[in-house]
């Protein structure tokens, strides 16, 4: 049994009376410890996907299973301890919040993980450590480049000790030399038995995965060998 298994699983919306199905009939295993990249264009289901496989929406059909947990079958408050334990969410945006340092920025799940402040102490300080941005650890996101923002996120999500990593989009918004060294983090981190799912529209950010996942109009099947360099 994988990690994440998707069954028929379909996303639904109402679009003042045109029904639009934005997962449809969705099959998708992903094995404990696999990095896996979900590709396709804008408007194809990705965002729906992460979501669902997230925690942060509930498919309209089909099951969804968490480590062999069906997930429709939880409260809110179980979902949120998932989101908040074993799911790492990076962002294309980073989602850092801007009155706070870089520090704070990785506590705060921490906090609603009911960890003491030592225990908060010591994992902030590994998880900047291990992206190379303790000294800026009192900066806050306005202080600090794209590439570092996206490095705090990547420790905010680090210091949860998740499971899982979802990225949607991590290195949309960075150059290309930015964007090679987090993939170089999302390797190191698959290396330690970390399972990733990293969601693009560049191919050639897919193919750094180690298997691909094509998404087009909600259906989601095996990449092609032969998709072009970026799908738009």
């Amino acid at each position: 049994m994988g990690v994440i298994e998707f069954h028929d699983v379909s996303k639904i919306y109402n679009m003042g009376g045109q029904i639009l199905r934005a997962l449809d009939h969705a099959n998708l295993i992903i094995e404990e410890g696999e990095f896996v990249g979900i590709i396709g264009p804008s408007g194809s289901g990705k965002s729906t996907l992460m979501n669902i496989m997230g925690c942060l929406d509930l498919a309209d059909e089909g099951e969804y299973y968490l480590d062999g947990q069906e997930i429709r079958k939880y409260s809110e408050d179980q979902l949120a301890k998932i989101r908040n334990k074993k799911i790492g969410f990076i962002f294309q945006n980073f989602n850092l919040i801007g009155k706070m340092s870089a520090y704070e920025n990785v506590e705060l799940p921490l906090i609603y993980q009911g960890l003491s402040g030592a225990e908060r102490k010591e994992r902030i300080e590994e998880a900047l450590n291990r992206v190379s941005l303790y000294d800026r650890r009192h900066h806050r996101p306005t202080e600090l480049s794209g590439g570092q923002q996206q490095r705090v996120a990547i420790a905010r999500a680090i210091a949860t000790h998740p499971s899982i990593f979802l990225a949607d989009e991590p290195t949309g918004n960075l150059d290309s030399k930015t964007g090679g060294e987090i993939m170089e983090l999302f390797h190191e981190l698959n290396g330690e038995g970390h399972t990733i799912v990293l969601i693009t529209h560049d191919n050639g950010v897919a193919l750094q995965a180690g298997r691909r996942v094509s998404i087009k109009d909600g259906h989601v099947g095996e990449a092609a060998d032969d998709l072009e360099e970026e799908v738009v």
